[in-house]
């Protein structure tokens, strides 16, 4: 048997959670407050009410019995309107009257000679009917007599001072909460790359939180400020003695170790390019608005010239402005377009634009990659050569990777799979609009 959870029935966030604790105890202890006034009110004393009620009835029957004279005397005395003989009464009672089915059960229950009871007719009374010898007696009373007045005023008084109670909690829980939104909220930023202006409020926890946040935030840009300048060092250093190397190469005469070398020196000038361009992750690049229809247009046309054998798919008509750093999003797809055309013979790149994302779709023809090893080849220096084309020349390892951590670092995601027309890898890069 299946167990059934009420995980996918409760609410997700933070906020629903909190306002269900509120109303959960407050609406239980009106329901059983409710209950028991009712239990009380509606059955014990309107029960009590009508035991009082039933001598009087009797004594109308007893005088009906004995004469027309003594019934008109009785009725007038105790406040009853009677019609002696009368017409049998129907039933009629309803279905939310909880003090008029006391009264009937009682009443039922007091007398067998109860022919019909009648609340609906007016509400402020009560029409019995009663058989006395063979005929029927006929009475009329005030409701108030059998029932208590107003009952329902404690249950509205409740519901009001509960719904009162409820907003002023509604409100103060929102003030605590918003501090916590306001957090999550700048963390989703930094997250993304943007750095939004925050100040630690609300309780002592939320504000020791924030103040941890703050601190873990300029720790990381510390780290990554003096990252970039190691690295811009580290760059100046190092393709400075191998310019050095290239052209004394360059300069000595031509023979195939010559020429060796130097292909050697070019493919360690393209991995440092590489490596730096992977941990410098483009930190130094401020967002801005911009169009990645337009960017994607861009690296096409660029690629076209370059003479790569690269077509543009389904295009949305209208651009989408969005904050991003250009230069990231146009390495990455420089990267994943020229991966395509490098394992594979023709590229096809589409873009589609979703509610909440814009999707950037790259298709080849190549050998793509076994679903197995798909996570593996988003980690950098991963190089799958026994699946992709090799006669194509194999990378360094990090373009995906490079475009993977462009995405994270815009808060999307790139996603690896099966291309559906061209038969080769898909990758999609997804952004969050």
């Amino acid at each position: 048997m299946r167990n059934i959870s009420l995980k996918r029935y409760l609410p997700r966030s933070l906020y629903g959670r909190a306002a269900l604790i509120l109303l959960v105890p407050i609406v239980t202890i009106q329901i059983v407050v409710s209950f028991a006034f009712i239990q009380r009110l509606y059955e014990d004393v309107t029960v009590q009410m009508t035991q009082n009620m039933v001598p009087q009835i009797a004594l109308l029957a007893e005088a009906a019995a004995q004469s027309q004279d003594e019934l008109e005397m009785r009725a007038q005395r105790l406040g009853v309107e009677a019609d002696y003989p009368g017409t049998p009464i129907d039933t009629r009672i309803r279905f939310y009257d909880l003090s008029g089915r006391a009264i009937y059960t009682t009443l039922q229950q007091s007398f067998d000679t109860l022919t019909g009871i009648d609340l609906v007719e007016n509400r402020k009374a009560v029409r019995i009917s009663t058989a006395v010898e063979g005929e029927v007696l006929e009475m009329t009373f005030p409701r108030s007599r059998v029932s208590a007045r107003n009952p329902h005023q404690l249950i509205v008084l409740m519901l009001a001072t509960g719904a009162l109670m409820t907003l002023i909690a509604y409100l103060f829980l929102r003030n605590q909460l918003r501090p916590i939104k306001r957090l999550a909220e700048a963390a989703e930023s930094f997250g993304k790359g943007q750095v939004v202006p925050y100040q630690p409020s609300g309780a002592n926890e939320v504000r020791s939180a924030g103040g941890a946040f703050l601190n873990m935030r300029s720790r990381i840009e510390r780290q990554t400020q003096q990252r970039t300048l190691m690295l811009s060092g580290v760059s100046h250093d190092l393709r400075t003695p191998l310019t050095r190397l290239k052209l004394g190469l360059s300069m000595q005469p031509a023979s195939k170790d010559n020429d060796a070398l130097i292909g050697d020196v070019s493919e360690m000038e393209s991995l440092i390019t590489a490596f730096l361009d992977f941990a410098r992750s483009d930190a130094t690049e401020e967002l801005e608005p911009c169009d990645p229809v337009q960017l994607t247009r861009e690296v096409v046309e660029n690629a076209k010239r370059a003479g790569q054998s690269v077509t543009l798919g389904e295009m949305p008509k209208t651009g989408v402005d969005m904050n991003l750093r250009p230069m990231a999003i146009r390495r990455a797809l420089e990267n994943l377009t020229g991966n395509a055309v490098r394992y594979g013979t023709n590229a096809r790149v589409s873009a589609e634009v979703l509610e909440t994302a814009i999707r950037i779709s790259i298709e080849d023809d190549g050998p793509g990659i076994p679903e197995a090893k798909r996570e593996e080849a988003l980690k950098p220096f991963s190089r799958l050569d026994a699946s992709r084309n090799q006669n194509k020349g194999s990378g360094v390892g990090l373009g995906l990777a490079i475009a993977a951590d462009i995405a994270r670092s815009h808060g999307g995601s790139l996603r690896l799979g099966e291309s559906p027309e061209l038969g080769g890898l898909s990758v999609d890069l997804v952004l969050p609009r």
